[in-house]
């Protein structure tokens, strides 16, 4: 399994908004900066976490983008899967694939089971109050996200 460019730059700019979440509504522009991620690609990767219902947007002088639940809500699972899709190491895996043919002989399924276990231990457990923290901590060494 391999994160994609798209969910990488989701996962830092829903950070980036739950880093400032007292602060309001942020402009794209200024998490553009702060990422130094281009604004065209995160207006594209803002519109599916906006359909998802992840983020929402006001229009005007003070407007931008903000989280609709609190950090601690989140968790990096959320984000990926809102913009990766499946995290199944094989298509087999996937809800909705149907039955594979060799299900019941196929031992390699065990393994690709075991993986996907791991990787949904990990990304459902760690929530954007986690990063947040781990942002602050690093912050003191200078740390941008």
């Amino acid at each position: 399994m391999r994160i994609s460019t798209k969910g990488r730059y989701a996962t830092r700019l829903m950070l980036d908004l739950a880093v400032h979440y007292e602060c309001g509504y942020i402009p794209l522009k200024a998490v553009s900066q702060r990422q130094n991620i281009s604004d065209k690609y995160l207006e594209q990767i803002i519109t599916q976490l906006s359909r998802a219902g992840l983020v929402r947007s006001a229009r005007g002088a003070q407007g931008g983008y903000q989280l609709t639940k609190p950090p601690e809500e989140y968790t990096v699972g959320d984000i990926l899967r809102t913009t990766e899709g499946s995290l199944a190491p094989v298509s087999c895996l996937e809800t909705g694939s149907g039955v594979c043919e060799m299900e019941r002989t196929c031992v390699t399924l065990e393994v690709w089971q075991q993986i996907e276990e791991a990787v949904n231990q990990v990304v459902d457990h760690i929530t954007l109050a986690d990063l947040v923290k781990r942002y602050h901590e690093k912050a003191g060494a200078d740390y941008v996200i």
